[in-house]
């Protein structure tokens, strides 16, 4: 059988573009293998392995043809990576020496000091004013300048809905303390809410912020010993707190000297950062951000995220989020081999630090190599390699301009994938960044699974075909706002306030804390609902919450608690940095 030279063309044709997909595949399974294996051990930030991982993916950018922006690709930054103790803890109880880790330990969120001072019991160390609730076990007393033991838990441990939950915590009662001018904070458990008897392990915070004075976890057999001897038991104080009776105030002839001493270890991480600049002499100025995170959860353990936290082992993040990691070098490769560029500019980005708190993604938007109101949007991969039977994908951030709805409903009539919309902007991962600083996101995921953040979560489990269909749509995506005529209409979309929506919480001021801040001197507003008691009240993004209701708000720990306390119907006066210049808001709730 013959062919004419126009048949074998056109047969060539459909085998190349037969074969294209296949070769992506490969090409993905290479990188997923590399970025998801034993040698990486995690990707944690700031190890030798971080580095490892953001070398392979500047390369990958590097052979495509990408400009590299910041430092030749790099843009550093630093991080707090764990919290160790120092062999400079002491606690003495009368001139008996406690052994650390056997008689005590320290809170993660302890600061460094060194105090010597009576002992005041306060109960459970709780103060509660709502409606159905009143309880302030500081009342009558003064704990100025001393130490405050207090239980550990709340008066109701047996029940699940009881309203003390939300103020129970220990920074809560740190707080508490603090407000009470107390030099350190003791901590104990009673039978009822700590049976084992075991001492709090020092466990890394991914936010580390410190609470402000001396915070220390006590053993109960060395307390009913050492510090309640010739007392009442620990458990015979539970039993009289739960009732709302403190028995003992200050605990006789019992002076305290502890010497509290942490190191927090900073390490240097970086984005990678790259460009393929637009084509069209007035929009090229203009830019679409496209990302995903690179880092992971390293070996796991305690206070690392993993969900598995006994299992020290290798947390290979493939879908999380190599899968988007790849997804983004993949794109960048495909769109910086086309005859004709698109016409606005692509920075492409991949971040670290993203589970340590979104802080490479909260940096880069702070930091950006250009104007940042030259970004039009922001597309976020974050888990996209478990495609399922269903074919579903949620596109997070649809409410975050105008048009987005009506864009995404176009590219779904062409292809065959099951589309979820959410319209919030603010979400656990990178997009919320950009979302804070007022510009459109999509934030792009086939999901969460069993596997997620477990040593479970592998490269042969990801569903490269499916991976094919997530970028062929992102790809028609992101073609589409580099090249329309008009910028997307920034909207704010869905309740900021969802992220202060814990149990506990009566009102809402309708802010978005910035969450990525270490600071200790007032609460960054990353941004302000509109229509909300603080847009009504004058509060503007970019202000410093420093006071509510004349009382002090240092960090967001402060600035949950002092939100606890107030009421529905209220007006709260709060007290607000604005440059240098201080405010004092009415806000209506």
């Amino acid at each position: 059988m013959r062919y004419s030279i126009i048949s074998i063309f056109i047969l060539f044709s459909f085998w190349a573009q037969a074969q294209q997909p296949q070769l992506a595949i490969q090409q993905m399974q290479e990188q997923m293998r590399y970025l998801a294996s034993d040698e990486l051990k995690g990707r944690f930030p700031g190890t030798p392995e971080d580095q490892l991982a953001a070398d392979y993916i500047r390369e990958a950018f590097l052979k495509a043809g990408l400009t590299p922006l910041a430092d030749n690709g790099f843009q550093y930054f630093s991080v707090v990576t764990s919290v160790e103790a120092t062999e400079d803890n002491k606690l003495t109880v009368n001139g008996t020496v406690g052994v650390f880790e056997q008689d005590f330990s320290l809170y993660a969120f302890s600061s460094n000091a060194t105090v010597e001072a009576e002992v005041v019991f306060a109960g459970y160390g709780l103060v509660l004013d709502l409606d159905s609730l009143q309880w302030n076990d500081f009342e009558g007393l003064n704990v100025k300048n001393k130490w405050v033991l207090v239980l550990e838990g709340d008066p109701e441990p047996d029940n699940n809905d009881s309203p003390f939950i939300p103020f129970a915590t220990i920074r809560n009662k740190a707080l508490n303390a603090k407000d009470q001018g107390a030099a350190g904070l003791l901590v104990v458990g009673g039978s009822q809410n700590d049976p084992k008897d075991e001492i709090t392990p020092l466990l890394f915070e991914r936010s580390v912020i410190s609470a402000g004075l001396p915070v220390i976890d006590l053993k109960r057999s060395w307390a009913d010993s050492i510090l309640l001897a010739n007392m009442l038991s620990v458990d015979s104080l539970e039993i009289l707190a739960g009732n709302g009776k403190s028995s003992l105030q200050n605990i006789d002839n019992t002076v305290i000297k502890a010497t509290t001493v942490l190191e927090r270890q900073e390490v240097k991480t970086q984005n990678i950062v790259f460009m393929i600049e637009g084509t069209d002499p007035e929009l090229k100025d203009e830019v679409v951000v496209l990302g995903a995170h690179y880092d992971h959860l390293g070996m796991g353990g305690q206070g690392s995220g993993s969900r598995v936290p006994d299992t020290i082992a290798p947390h290979y993040g493939a879908d999380d989020n190599a899968s988007g990691t790849v997804g983004i070098m993949q794109l960048a490769s495909q769109l910086a081999a086309m005859d004709q560029k698109p016409r606005r500019s692509l920075v492409v980005v991949a971040f670290g630090a993203e589970e340590l708190g979104l802080l490479g993604s909260a940096y880069f938007a702070k930091n950006v190599p250009f104007e940042t109101k030259a970004v039009q949007a922001m597309v976020n991969f974050d888990m996209i390699g478990r495609l399922n039977e269903a074919r579903a994908v949620v596109i997070g951030g649809t409410g975050t301009s105008t048009e987005s709805e009506g864009l995404l409903d176009q590219l779904k009539s062409v292809h065959d994938l099951q589309l979820s919309y959410s319209p919030e902007g603010f979400g656990a991962s990178d997009h919320a960044s950009f979302y804070a600083q007022n510009i459109p996101v999509f934030f792009i995921s086939t999901g969460a699974h069993g596997d997620y953040h477990t040593p479970a979560d592998t490269w042969d489990k990801i569903n490269y075909e499916g991976m094919v269909e997530v970028l062929s749509f992102s790809e028609d995506l992101l073609l589409e706002l580099l090249n329309r005529d008009e910028r997307l209409s920034f909207q704010e979309a869905g309740p900021k306030q969802r992220t202060t929506g814990r149990r506990g919480f009566k009102v809402t001021l309708g802010i978005m804390p910035d969450f990525t801040s270490t600071a200790t001197d007032g609460l960054g507003v990353g941004g302000v609902t509109k229509g909300g008691p603080a847009d009504r009240a004058g509060m503007l993004k970019g202000d410093k919450i420093v006071g509510i209701n004349g009382m002090p708000v240092g960090t967001i720990y402060d600035y949950m608690n002092r939100l606890k306390q107030l009421k529905a119907g209220e007006r709260a006066n709060v007290d607000v940095m604005r440059g240098s210049e201080k405010v004092i808001l009415i806000v209506e709730l």
